[in-house]
Order: structure tokens, then C-alpha cells, then sequence
């Protein structure tokens, strides 16, 4: 199992398993400083050769909707470790 934290003053994540998808609820409290970083997220997913693997849907209030199909979900976790959205990602046995 693959767990996150990440600083609560920037962004918050709810996830929830839905069948063979977990969806992402993603609130940017700090917009003018990370939202480009999580653009930079999106367009990695947008622009890869699987159209199905992730996909950003936009809500009001900085906040994204986010479904990743079960298997990209390592992926996306490490992705937005990469652009400093999470403070920390660890294997749990």
C-alpha cells in the first residue's frame, strides 16, 4: 500500500475508491504558488499515449476532480510527488 502526506495549508486530497477508478477530490489553497505545479501534473497525464489513465476535470473554488484508473495509480501518486505537492510518499507493508 502506497501512502501520502502533504502539507495541509497548501493543498487537501480526499480519495475514493470506485470500482475499478479512484477518484480524487483536489483543493489548491494556495493557488497563485501551486497551481502551475499541479498544470504541470496534468499535462504530463494529458500528453502521454494512454488517454484513459488519468483525467482532470475542473470545479469551482480551486477545486479539480481527478479520476485515475487503478493501475496509473502509483503514477499519478509519484507525479505529484515530483511537482512538490506532496511532502512524502512511502511503501506500507
Amino acid at each position: 500500500m502506497l501512502t501520502y502526506t502533504y502539507d495541509e495549508h497548501i493543498i487537501k486530497i480526499d480519495e475514493i475508491a470506485n470500482e475499478a477508478d479512484i477518484e480524487f477530490n483536489i483543493y489548491i489553497l494556495q493557488e497563485e504558488r501551486y497551481l502551475e505545479q499541479f498544470k504541470k501534473v496534468q499535462h504530463y497525464f494529458d500528453h502521454n499515449d494512454i488517454i484513459t489513465d488519468v483525467l482532470f476535470y475542473a470545479n469551482v473554488n480551486h477545486q479539480y476532480r481527478v479520476i485515475v484508473r487503478s493501475d496509473y495509480y502509483t503514477d499519478f501518486v509519484l507525479e505529484l510527488m515530483k511537482h512538490r505537492l506532496l511532502q512524502s510518499v512511502e511503501w506500507q507493508s
